[in-house]
């Protein structure tokens, strides 16, 4: 019997759409014009068959997405990733913290971060570059409009460029985005 999930964690659940994701073999051509570029080139998930159902959104989001998430250059994509935790973790968007919190683990090859952060928050024990990190996404997520040039100079202290910085706040507000739409497109559970 599958269980929704109400906790962080970094085990990735099955995300369950509430919406009857596109079928691909009963796609339009438009639909699957829209779903060749997917976030991981992998698998497309039920999350983007969900989207196909508005195709001008999908072709939009997909770019705008692997741009943020995998450009080169800027922020480390763990620290991306980080970005995307906190916004995550704000919004309780169980399923997007999930995937982005096992993503920062497999690129720095830990779970330590990770497993501060579900324990304590913004009060984590971790490193003050990353500290920094999380506190901004936390602070943006929560309120962007009280994000403000002490924070700016905050994320200059902890050594961050203005290339990073811009970085981070699109990894950040994408996923305030994101967990919206996966809030109330799907809910995740556990199998």
């Amino acid at each position: 019997m599958s269980s929704v999930v109400h906790e962080f964690t970094a085990e990735v659940p099955v995300w369950k759409p509430y919406v009857t994701p596109v079928e691909l073999a009963q796609a339009s051509e438009v639909q699957l014009d829209a779903l060749k570029v997917t976030p991981s080139n992998t698998k497309v998930s039920d999350y983007v068959l969900v989207l196909a159902h508005d195709v001008e959104t999908l072709k939009h989001r997909t770019p705008l997405f692997n741009g943020v998430m995998y450009g080169a250059g800027g922020l480390s994509r763990a620290e991306r990733e980080l970005g995307a935790v906190g916004a995550s973790i704000v919004n309780r968007c169980i399923y997007c913290a999930a995937v982005h919190a096992s993503r920062y683990n497999q690129l720095t090859r830990s779970t330590d971060v990770i497993e501060a952060i579900f324990a304590a928050g913004v009060d984590a024990q971790i490193e003050p570059r990353l500290k920094t990190i999380l506190r901004f996404a936390v602070k943006l997520s929560k309120c962007p409009s009280q994000a403000d040039a002490g924070d700016m100079a905050a994320l200059v202290e902890a050594g961050l460029s203005k290339e990073e910085i811009l970085d981070l706040i699109l990894s950040t507000s994408l996923f305030g985005w994101a967990n919206r739409l996966m809030h109330s497109l799907g809910e995740p559970i556990r199998e």
